[in-house]
C-alpha cells in the first residue's frame, strides 16, 4: 500500500500529477488545493497518498497536507460518496473552510459546491461531524495570533478574489511578495502579486 511518494514533478494537471521516482512515473488524482502548491515540472514534490483499490482498479490520490488526506479519507467513507466527488468537495472548497462548514451544518456552502445537492450535503454534515478528530477541529477554528501585515493580506485576498483567483493560488503568490518586502504599500503589493498570478 503506497502512503507518501516524493520525487519529480513529470506533468502538472488540474486534477492529476505525475510523480516521477527514481524513472517509475506515478499519475496521482489531486484537488485543486493541492494542484495550486505543487511547483512547476522538474521541481520536488512529496505527496500524502491514499491508496484506493477496486476489483479492476489501483488509483493513487494525492494530498500536500495531513488535512487534506484525512478529510478526503472521512469523505469517502460517507454514504454514496466516491473518490472523485471526495476530489470535487475538496477542490469546491479550501479544506479548513470545509471543515467549518461541516462542523456549522451549513449547507448553503456545502451545496455551492459543484456536483454536492442537499440530500448530499445533509449526509456529509451528519455523517462527520462527530467524526472529525478534536484536533483538526481545533485547527479548523483556532485563529492565528494578529501580525501587523494581517490586515493588509486579508485586503488583498479580498480584491484578489473578487478578480476571480483561486485561494490557494492567492496565498502562494501572496507568500512570495509579502516575504520579498518590508510593509509593502497596498496598490505595490496588488500589481506584484498579479504580475506573480500571471506567471502560474
Amino acid at each position: 500500500m503506497i502512503a507518501w511518494l516524493r520525487g519529480r514533478v513529470l506533468e502538472k494537471h488540474p486534477n492529476r500529477v505525475i510523480v516521477d521516482v527514481s524513472g517509475v512515473g506515478y499519475d496521482v488524482a489531486v484537488p485543486l488545493s493541492t494542484f495550486y502548491m505543487v511547483a512547476d515540472p522538474g521541481a520536488e514534490i512529496a505527496l500524502r497518498i491514499h491508496t484506493h483499490v477496486r476489483e479492476d482498479q489501483l488509483a493513487l490520490y494525492g494530498f500536500t497536507s495531513a488535512l487534506e488526506l484525512i478529510v478526503f479519507e472521512r469523505l469517502i467513507g460517507v454514504s454514496g460518496i466516491g473518490p472523485k466527488l471526495a476530489l470535487a468537495v475538496l477542490s469546491g472548497m479550501e479544506p479548513r473552510d470545509l471543515v467549518t462548514a461541516i462542523q456549522r451544518g451549513d449547507l448553503a456552502r456545502l451545496t455551492a459546491i459543484p456536483g454536492v445537492g442537499k440530500k448530499t450535503a445533509e449526509r456529509i454534515s451528519m455523517e462527520l461531524r462527530d467524526r472529525l478528530p478534536r484536533a483538526l477541529e481545533a485547527s479548523a477554528g483556532a485563529a492565528a495570533p494578529p501580525t501587523p501585515g494581517d490586515a493588509l493580506r486579508e485586503d488583498l485576498v479580498s480584491a484578489l478574489a473578487n478578480l476571480g483567483y483561486h485561494r490557494q493560488a492567492i496565498d502562494k503568490a501572496l507568500d512570495r511578495v509579502l516575504n520579498d518586502v518590508d510593509a509593502p504599500e497596498f496598490q505595490a503589493a496588488l500589481r506584484a502579486t498579479l504580475k506573480e498570478l500571471s506567471r502560474a
